[in-house]
């Protein structure tokens, strides 16, 4: 029988200290990825989720029965970016958000393993109404700031503003890139205080090396 491999913990990047934020690397990741626009509490937002996880899971089955490597189905993610980043952390206005949901998959499923999960998906029933609009993607996010985040998403802010005005700055680092978010709670199983979520900023050296 395959031994199932829990990429949470056996990546350092989906590990994370509450409140603490700490610099990592983040290696080159593999992601089923599902674009979108505005207010997550919304059902775009849901039409995104429910066309990802169908697809993550029957990729998962594919993998244990014919490779016979079997793995835990990772947890939703979400890159998220507006024109102005304070939408995120003072004004919190939802609906000027724009992202990318995703689910993490291991780098030896390939192509056309995607390609029949998605085939079989889409043959069911009631097939997800977005699930033409998934696509696989090699992202790599190298340097990050990262800390986690115990309770609801609308509390993010303050820890938010400590690491985009305090800690990164402190450090001589500057943010580029999408803000990141990891879901590693199911906000239907676990009550709001409860919700931890990692919380990432991809950043790079505020000044070059000299040479």
């Amino acid at each position: 029988m395959a031994v199932k491999v829990d990429f949470k913990r056996e990546l350092d990047c989906y590990r994370a200290k509450r409140d603490r934020p700490q610099v990592i690397d983040v290696p080159e990741l593999r992601y089923l990825m599902i674009d979108g626009h505005g207010d997550p509490n919304t059902p775009v937002y849901v039409d995104a989720v429910s066309a990802l996880y169908p697809v993550a899971y029957a990729l998962k089955f594919a993998s244990g029965r014919d490779l016979d490597r079997d793995y835990v189905v990772m947890p939703l993610e979400g890159l998220w970016w507006a024109d102005d980043m304070a939408t995120f952390t003072a004004a919190r206005d939802k609906s000027r958000w724009d992202w990318t949901l995703m689910i993490m998959i291991p780098d030896w499923t390939t192509p056309d393993m995607v390609s029949a999960a998605i085939e079989q998906v889409g043959g069911r029933d009631d097939p997800p109404t977005r699930l033409g609009d998934l696509r696989v993607e090699d992202f790599t996010e190298g340097r990050c700031v990262q800390a986690l985040h115990v309770g609801p998403y609308d509390e993010e802010a303050e820890l938010l503003r400590r690491m985009h005005e305090e800690f990164i700055p402190g450090q001589g680092l500057t943010m580029v890139g999408k803000h990141h978010e990891i879901y590693l709670s199911d906000p239907r199983r676990v009550a709001p205080d409860k919700l931890r979520t990692i919380l990432r900023q991809p950043v790079v050296d505020s000044t070059p090396h000299s040479g």
